[in-house]
């Protein structure tokens, strides 16, 4: 088990280190929630979900839903690690003609649906459950949400649908890392009690450490066994996790690092890697 976390925080720290090199190329992008969820996304890739990168179309995979489309270049980390492109693909995010656009869509290998309109995404994701209840197929859907997103009336719309129709193949998960474009969630849009917010519209509700590998992998194995109701887990995070210039800082929510602050923070990244080698041996 121990190996096991410690190959998935790898994976968690290589997700940000292609995500800091990857915006300050494209020189535009969201670097704050891309760090916050890089231990959600590695677990979900690399441990939580089955899939078959070389048949993308594979109708018992199960589905992951990137509701908050702007951090995507996580997501295309993930999706390349996972074997579904070429790692040259990194370096054209944001270039005209590339799979690798600033919000999902289609185009890229291992993306289920465009996102980037927030508050949309629990309603697709919704969707997807719903059909593989039609389709009589036993996959699950993962849905990752923003906290500044769910202030979106349709967030809730879907809460109060999946919870009316039993749908116990989903799982929302929120990156609650408290920053939103315009400041701290707090003040812009106070979303305390969350659980209880989410309780209220019938949903079976986790907390963790949303950069703690075995506090979101036992989430993962909770929210499985759960009948009859759809699981949210409320990750707390913290935006622009791993480097330290950019942590709790509203600017990097949407400013990419420029050359030299690039540089400092895969210093950084690096470093924290070779302090937790060193904790393995």
């Amino acid at each position: 088990m121990k190996r096991e976390i410690k190959e998935l925080q790898t994976k968690a720290n290589q997700i940000r280190k292609n995500v800091i090199e990857m915006l300050s190329e494209a020189k535009s992008g969201h670097p704050g929630g891309s760090l916050s969820s890089a231990e959600i996304i590695s677990c979900l890739f690399f441990k939580v979900m089955r899939f078959k990168s070389k048949d993308i179309l594979w109708p018992y995979r199960d589905r992951f839903h990137l509701s908050k489309g702007h951090c995507c270049p996580a997501l295309y980390s993930a999706l390349c690690l996972s074997g579904y492109f070429a790692p040259e693909a990194l370096k054209t995010l944001r270039k005209t003609g590339s799979i690798l656009q600033g919000h999902p869509d289609r185009r890229t290998p291992g993306v289920e649906m465009a996102s980037g309109s927030l508050g949309q995404g629990l309603s697709i994701a919704l969707g997807m459950a719903l059909s593989a209840r039609l389709d009589k197929r036993d996959y699950r859907v993962y849905c990752l949400m923003g906290d500044g997103e769910i202030q979106e009336g349709n967030i809730w719309e879907a809460a109060m649908a999946a919870a009316h129709f039993r749908v116990d193949n989903l799982c929302a998960v929120v990156d609650y890392n408290r920053f939103q474009i315009d400041g701290r969630t707090e003040e812009i849009m106070n979303l305390e009690p969350l659980m209880n917010k989410w309780e209220s519209f019938g949903w079976h509700v986790i907390q963790c450490d949303g950069h703690n590998i075995e506090e979101l992998l036992e989430s993962f194995d909770e929210a499985k066994t759960v009948k009859m109701k759809p699981t949210v887990i409320i990750a707390h995070t913290v935006k622009g996790k791993g480097v330290s210039f950019m942590e709790h800082v509203v600017d990097f929510h949407g400013r990419a690092p420029t050359e030299e602050e690039k540089d400092i923070a895969l210093a950084e990244l690096i470093e924290i890697e070779r302090i937790e080698e060193k904790k393995g041996d």
